[in-house]
């Protein structure tokens, strides 16, 4: 007897987003290859790569019906969206994105990386004493 090893099932970008709406998620289609998924004030895009790839815009939360991404100012981290609007991220903020985040990853069978599962991440930082330093002597407030 011969024992074959079954190839795992690739499904396609709509039988996954049909998974993610028996986790909860509102799932809404902007465009072919392209959904909006929300769940408890965060959101995220999701975009259908090809070949049962998929790849995940940066989760954020919702501010005013646009997904607000995480900034970190420094002294504070905040959220940005799109428009220009910033609100400080509060503790029930980054916990409901952390939450939604991983969810999200889970109910696509995506690799959750050693990083991303310790908390929330942001790409931008802001920090104060970084800004303009490629532009060559900086002003201090020591001097005068």
């Amino acid at each position: 007897m011969f024992f074959r090893n079954q190839k795992p099932k690739v499904e396609s970008f709509e039988e996954r987003i049909a998974g993610l709406k028996q986790l909860r998620f509102a799932a809404t289609m902007e465009s072919a290859g392209r959904c909006r998924v929300t769940r408890d004030g965060c959101g995220a895009i999701i975009e259908d790569l090809g070949g049962g790839k998929m790849g995940i815009g940066k989760a954020g939360v919702l501010v005013g019906g646009e997904i607000a991404l995480l900034i970190h100012g420094g002294y504070q981290m905040f959220l940005r969206t799109p428009s220009g609007k910033e609100v400080p991220a509060l503790a029930p903020h980054l916990k409901a994105l952390h939450e939604f985040d991983d969810d999200l990853r889970e109910g696509l069978g995506l690799t959750t990386l050693y990083n991303l599962a310790l908390g929330t991440v942001c790409d931008d930082h802001l920090y104060d004493r970084v800004e303009d330093r490629d532009a060559g002597p900086q002003h201090h407030a020591w001097d005068k």
